[in-house]
């Protein structure tokens, strides 16, 4: 089971931009990395070379954008191609735009761990039930999202594609999925982790070794 990242800004200024003492897009490559996700891939214009600068010695690689006229799905697909070119064996793509800096490398690292339990669903994180990203996608979903129109913007591209294949909203109790750039981190709401464990399963060995024991549960 191999996760990518794969980073979408519009704008090298967004790129670039600093984040907390960081450009934008190399804080979210680490992130990335933090939570688990590899390969990483960067996707945004880059005239001048500034946002390629940005990641040396991080564990991201820059791509160029895909031609603009493919809309917003043509860069996720894009970069899901660029992601699969790096590792072949990538089983998901986090589609992760850009403007969302303040996701939790916790957050990553649940949805990861849901989609080893859950390999053939797009995973949708939410905060107090309102779906966010970043998004997983399955990679055997890539034509399915290829055939989306490249008119519809990110969100509505997510949706479209719910309507068509398996999805599941996952419950990370991380307001960085849902608020973004707009909003300061000392704004933010309180970072409150998963209710429940993200695979849908729990470990049982704490009661096996009470029971070892011969102790009750009380």
């Amino acid at each position: 089971m191999t996760v990518a990242a794969v980073i979408l800004s519009a704008t090298a200024d967004g790129a670039v931009a600093d984040t907390l003492g960081q450009p934008r897009v190399r804080r979210l490559a680490d992130l990335a990395w933090s939570g688990g996700a590899l390969p990483i891939v960067v996707l945004a214009p880059d005239p001048d070379g500034a946002v390629a600068a940005t990641l040396v010695g991080s564990e991201a690689v820059y791509g160029s954008p895909a031609l603009p006229e493919s809309g917003p799905v043509g860069q996720m697909v894009h970069g899901a191609e660029l992601a699969m070119y790096e590792v072949r064996d990538t089983t998901a793509v986090l589609l992760w735009p850009a403007r969302m800096t303040w996701v939790g490398p916790e957050t990553i690292t649940s949805l990861i761990e849901a989609h080893g339990t859950s390999r053939d669903e797009m995973l949708r994180p939410t905060w107090h039930g309102d779906p966010g990203w970043p998004v997983l996608v399955p990679t055997s979903y890539l034509e399915a999202l290829r055939a989306i129109a490249p008119d519809r913007m990110p969100p509505d591209v997510i949706e479209d594609l719910a309507a068509g294949i398996p999805s599941r909203l996952v419950e990370v109790g991380d307001p960085g999925v849902v608020f973004g750039v707009e909003t300061q981190p000392s704004d933010l709401p309180q970072y409150e982790g998963p209710p429940d464990p993200p695979a849908g399963h729990t470990h049982e060995w704490g009661s096996d070794v009470a029971a070892e024991a011969g102790l009750e549960s009380g």
